[in-house]
């Protein structure tokens, strides 16, 4: 069984509230629900134009885990492009 962290880094330069803020992230979020990853907001939940998520997947395979977090990385530039400004991938043990 391998289960990876991948945690991505988001600059957000329209969110002019914390409301537009999550207007971005929800889309996000409903996104990536095809790809059965669990995400969650787990920095900087109180700056308008940046955020942090930590999206989790969990397979029987290394390679399957990887490339369901690296679609879902595409999926984010895809719905909202230019606002990935870090990933980390951490698989954990």
């Amino acid at each position: 069984m391998r289960v990876a962290l991948l945690h991505v880094e988001l600059f957000i330069p329209s969110s002019q509230s914390l409301k537009d803020k999550r207007m971005v992230l929800r889309r996000v979020k409903d996104r990536l629900q095809k790809f059965n990853v669990a995400v969650a907001e787990v920095e900087h939940q109180d700056l308008w134009q940046r955020a942090g998520l930590g999206i989790v997947a969990i397979s029987n395979s290394a390679e399957h885990v990887e490339q369901s977090l690296a679609a879902a990385v595409d999926e984010i530039d895809r719905v909202e492009p230019g606002l990935v400004t870090r990933t980390e991938i951490q698989f954990l043990t």
